[in-house]
């Protein structure tokens, strides 16, 4: 294996005696499965949430980072462990709703918080049949909604997804005007909106909903992860949207990205992959709170 060398994941420093310690904890725990050393691995660093759940998935993560880099080796992957990769629902899936009309017409949307087995197939069926862009695992915190209508009949007509925020990204971060040191701690009051589904052809219905869903996410992340969120960002690709709902909402448009992805390891813009960042603050004082901090 190679020499071992610090290390940064999701704004956490990982320095030689932590991967160390990792690489020691995997050596004499064998026969345990990836997610069983995550959790190992966190408590022993203590790498937590705010609420003080462990990051078990961020390190799962880290850890085979550091498998691929060949600073470990990992266990095998059970058979019975989730795929955390984009997938693309092949299963039979329902078609997008039929109903139409004016949002008018269909209100109170009915937001419900996805949290049973049956509420995540339905979800992760829909965006992965539906959805652009599939359905990916989300990348640390995460909230998912359906949004019903309960009139003529009840019907599921949008999906939207909350998760972890973009660990740095030029344009938001000049606009919030913050310091490296206070980046990476107040970066997780920041929420992206990273999947957006609308699956009826209802005017004005994906602004209802992003208004609708907005409301929920406040209390629910708070409750959910002890943190509470100040400023929702989320990511448009300009080459097949406009983002009209979320100008007409009010969001506030801060510019481009650079074309790179998370995972991006070559730090290469391409701006064919560029999207447009579009932010919406929570509360009035949401970049003073970010910059800052304070009550």
């Amino acid at each position: 294996m190679p020499s071992i060398k610090k290390q940064t994941f999701c704004g956490r420093k990982f320095t030689n005696e932590d991967i160390s310690l990792i690489q020691n904890i995997i050596a004499t725990c064998g026969g345990i499965s990836r997610r069983e050393l995550a959790h190992t691995v966190c408590e022993l660093l203590e790498w937590k949430r705010p609420n003080g759940k462990l990051k078990a998935r961020e390190c799962i993560e880290f850890l085979e980072r550091l498998d691929t880099g060949e600073v470990l080796k990992l266990p095998e992957k059970r058979k019975s462990q989730r795929i955390s990769h984009k997938i693309i629902s092949e299963t039979p899936c329902r078609q997008p709703s039929v109903l139409s009309g004016s949002v008018e017409d269909f209100v109170p949307l009915e937001v419900q918080q996805v949290r049973n087995k049956e509420q995540r197939d339905l979800f992760k069926s829909l965006v992965g049949k539906h959805h652009y862009l599939g359905y990916a695992m989300p990348f640390g915190a995460r909230l998912q909604y359906l949004v019903y209508v309960n009139k003529p009949y009840r019907e599921v007509v949008g999906c939207v997804q909350f998760s972890s925020p973009a660990w740095r990204m030029r344009a938001r971060d000049e606009w919030i005007g913050w310091t490296e040191e206070r980046r990476k701690i107040a970066l997780q009051q920041i929420v992206n909106n990273s999947r957006f589904l609308v699956l009826a052809p209802i005017k004005n219905l994906a602004s209802v909903m992003l208004s609708c869903t907005l409301r929920e996410l406040k209390k629910d992340w708070e409750r959910q992860y002890g943190l509470e969120p100040l400023l929702v960002e989320t990511l448009v690709d300009r080459q097949r949207f406009h983002g009209g709902c979320y100008r007409a909402s009010n969001w506030i448009e801060l510019g481009e990205t650079t074309g790179r992805g998370r995972s991006d390891k070559t730090n290469t813009p391409n701006k064919a992959l560029a999207k447009t960042i579009l932010v919406y603050p929570l509360v009035k004082n949401a970049i003073q709170l970010l910059k800052e901090g304070g009550i």
